[in-house]
């Protein structure tokens, strides 16, 4: 079992750490009549230098574990967990796969369809040969979900972000980025790989966009990048009214609904489609990796704008496509949550019920509108040690989100509800916290009213 850390003080802010500083060594002057003997620079200790930076890691608790998981064929979110020998079951409670479709039968028929149609991989970049008649099935679907001319789909959600951004930064002469300040890791990096000027604006503050876009001559090509669902905190962005904005100052808009497809609107196309506003926005990207259940990201746009990042993106031109079994399970995901919403209201159920139960013990998680349920520790010791006892002790996997993924002190477990959760999984998480927060003397909210 893991070891109780010792600790201080009942609030989110953990553990305060003393910091003591040795003396500093006695300096010795040289006087300029001494000889010394001349050295080389010494030689970079490259080893030492990686296990000092881990070991710094370890010490603030934000080393990052991976957990050896099989999932269970047709029983998620039931998974084996491996470590040092020892084989036991558990109940993944963290999972992006939001609506189990990655164990959807008609997914998997899809997937074992094309295995057997054409093989296992594309056998090049989508330029050389590796165009299959599944990806350009998956590219008309995906354009279809959000209302678009034309889709591009690329190896990663990551990977459609990076190369999109960048390129339309780095081409669009005098182009101006105005990326929300809580923005995604591949949207920073795409926007900074574009040299592009870029303009952070407060986290979805309509007023601080629009004091940067006054600032900005009518005639400077402009685009805001911003996400729908904010994935730590699962707070949502006002498309709409930025859409607004954006019309208003002559601005392209980029929407990352990584989050939101699969999970919101009739159809499932996200955040946009759910509050009418889809056909107002420029680009919108996407995910198959989380509520779709395989793996890819894309975007989908006007055809001159999906065509101008064909061409001029390295990121999309220069790698091998995704196998056709994977465009193929994709496909028959997208066309499932198309007409059903049965997965999306029972998730829902799901996160509602949960909150309540969580409220009723006083255990404290940030309110929002969407599926994401962040249980606040304010500590990354503390977090990463519920997360161990979680493990060990009840068979319960949710794993810690410490720094430099979320500011230091807002430490927490982000819990994904899902629709094959069942009542018993949910007794068995809300018992475990609530035992856990007691032995670690964490703060808790004022109990809902019984």
């Amino acid at each position: 079992m893991p070891q109780l850390p010792s600790w201080s003080g009942k609030n989110w802010a953990g553990i305060v750490f003393g910091l003591e500083y040795a003396a500093c060594p006695p300096v010795r002057l040289r006087m300029d009549t001494e000889r010394t003997e001349k050295k080389g620079p010494e030689s970079m200790d490259y080893q030492g230098f990686f296990k000092e930076s881990l070991a710094q890691l370890r010490d603030e608790g934000n080393y990052r574990v991976f957990a050896d998981l099989e999932r269970h064929l047709g029983q998620f979110p039931k998974a084996t967990f491996r470590n040092a020998g020892d084989a036991r079951d558990v109940t993944i409670w963290c999972s992006n796969d939001y609506l189990g479709m990655g164990q959807h039968p008609d997914v998997l028929a899809a997937m074992h369809g094309a295995l057997d149609r054409c093989g296992a991989g594309a056998g090049g970049t989508r330029n050389i040969s590796g165009t299959t008649h599944d990806h350009v099935e998956l590219e008309i679907e995906l354009a279809d979900l959000h209302g678009k001319d034309a889709a591009l789909l690329f190896t990663s959600g990551y990977v459609s972000n990076w190369a999109t951004l960048g390129t339309l930064g780095a081409k669009i002469p005098g182009m101006v980025i105005l990326s929300d300040a809580l923005n995604h890791a591949s949207m920073i990096e795409g926007i900074r790989h574009s040299k592009a000027q870029r303009i952070v604006w407060k986290h979805n503050d309509l007023t601080d966009l629009e004091t940067h876009l006054q600032s900005l001559p009518l005639e400077t090509p402009k685009l805001i990048a911003f996400e729908s669902v904010y994935s730590m905190d699962g707070d949502i962005a006002p498309i709409g009214a930025i859409c607004d904005l954006a019309e208003k100052y002559n601005a392209l808009t980029y929407l990352d609904e990584v989050h939101a497809v699969g999970m919101y609107g009739p159809r499932g196309a996200g955040v946009a489609e759910r509050d009418g506003v889809m056909d107002r926005v420029d680009i919108i990207q996407g995910t198959l990796g989380k509520a779709f259940g395989v793996v890819g990201g894309y975007i989908t746009a006007s055809t001159e704008l999906v065509d101008f990042v064909r061409s001029f993106a390295s990121g999309f031109i220069f790698t091998t496509a995704l196998p056709p079994a994977v465009a193929a399970g994709a496909v028959a995901s997208i066309k499932h949550l198309k007409q059903s919403a049965v997965e999306r209201h029972a998730q829902q159920e799901r996160v509602a019920d949960l909150r309540q139960r969580l409220d009723g013990i006083g255990i404290p998680h940030i309110p929002n509108p969407s599926h994401i349920i962040p249980v606040m520790v304010g500590d990354p010791v503390k977090c990463k040690y519920i997360s161990d006892r979680l493990l060990a002790d009840h068979g319960i996997y949710i794993q810690p989100i410490n720094y430099p993924t979320v500011p230091k002190g807002t430490e927490r477990l982000r819990i994904t509800p899902s629709p094959v959760h069942t009542a018993a999984d949910m007794d068995r998480l809300v018992g475990a916290l609530e035992a856990l927060w007691a032995e670690c003397h964490l703060a808790r909210k004022p109990m809902a009213a019984q």
